[in-house]
């Protein structure tokens, strides 16, 4: 008896309960536990991460640093996601690492002359920082970043990871690491001339830490799509990430793991890694429902989970 009521639940309501389920056993244990990130499941395999300290306006403090890395390394091995939306709450999206956190470092460095011991604090925070920001590009699920007010220092590492990059017309962007004294360091040296294809600007960006605005950002293809608003810059960002959780997990995220190793390996060396990666992939159950449904013109498959 209970089976034919649910059998004559209509579609939405399914979909609904479903959904419900998703969001209370996600394999991200206790979804309410971070400090400085708001974690929600906004649709069916689609997760939202917001960098959630907006008195401060996003600026990245230890907590903050520590939250990214787990976060991201818990969400890479959760059935349930399939896609993430990185965006910021409040006014802007990041304002750079917390001035307060730096002055920490700095205390702690003046408790020792010597440069060894000194030297050894920089290099562990450092690499700390880098596995934190790293952790978004390792992530093997899409990530969209949905960019609006400021994005300075810190928050332009963080977006140079994500594998898609929108804005609203309010955002802008600075390099701003020179204005403190310092080259960056977590990731945006790395990452950002291989995004932007005038090596030119990207070292008068690099050296002179000036603002540049979001008509300019798409100009040079650091972000691909401008809209008007935060409202329609998140509705558009969501669309995006639903057409990706469509998809099959497997070809999305072996595209990813492919589009990563290419950027840094030879063309001969890339060919090598994916066909390593599809001799055992195009076994999948995934390629065989795609192909099927793209031959019969029918249906496209819901497809498996995979963590």
């Amino acid at each position: 008896m209970l089976s034919n009521t649910i059998r004559s639940l209509s579609n939405n309501v399914k979909a609904k309960i479903q959904h419900h389920i998703r969001m209370n056993y996600s394999n991200v244990k206790n979804i309410d536990k971070y400090k400085t990130l708001k974690v929600s499941v906004p649709k069916d395999f689609i997760y939202l991460v917001q960098l959630n300290r907006p008195e401060k306006l996003n600026a990245l403090n230890d907590t903050m640093w520590k939250e990214v890395k787990i976060c991201f390394n818990e969400l890479a091995i959760d059935s349930e996601c399939r896609v993430i939306i990185l965006s910021g709450a409040g006014k802007a999206f990041c304002a750079g690492i917390d001035v307060s956190d730096a002055m920490n470092i700095a205390r702690e460095l003046a408790e020792h002359e010597d440069v060894a011991r000194k030297c050894k604090i920089l290099n562990l925070k450092i690499k700390d920082y880098q596995e934190s920001i790293s952790a978004i590009e390792k992530c093997p699920k899409p990530v969209i970043a949905a960019v609006h007010g400021a994005c300075i220092g810190g928050g332009i590492d963080m977006i140079s990871t994500a594998d898609i990059r929108y804005c609203s017309a309010d955002a802008w962007f600075t390099i701003k690491e020179v204005d403190i004294g310092m080259a960056a360091d977590v990731g945006t040296l790395q990452r950002f001339p291989k995004i932007i294809g005038s090596d030119s600007l990207v070292r008068e960006l690099v050296y002179t830490g000036r603002k540049f605005t979001a008509a300019e950002a798409l100009q040079q293809g650091f972000v691909s799509r401008l809209l008007d608003n935060q409202e329609s810059l998140m509705k558009t960002s969501m669309l995006l990430a639903e057409e990706i959780a469509s998809k099959s997990p497997v070809a999305v995220q072996g595209s990813k793991l492919s589009l990563i190793y290419s950027r840094d390996h030879s063309v001969q060396e890339s060919l090598d890694h994916i066909a390593m990666h599809n001799q055992v992939m195009l076994q999948s159950e995934d390629f065989i429902n795609a192909a099927l449904s793209q031959a019969t013109k029918s249906d496209p498959p819901n497809f498996s989970k995979l963590s």
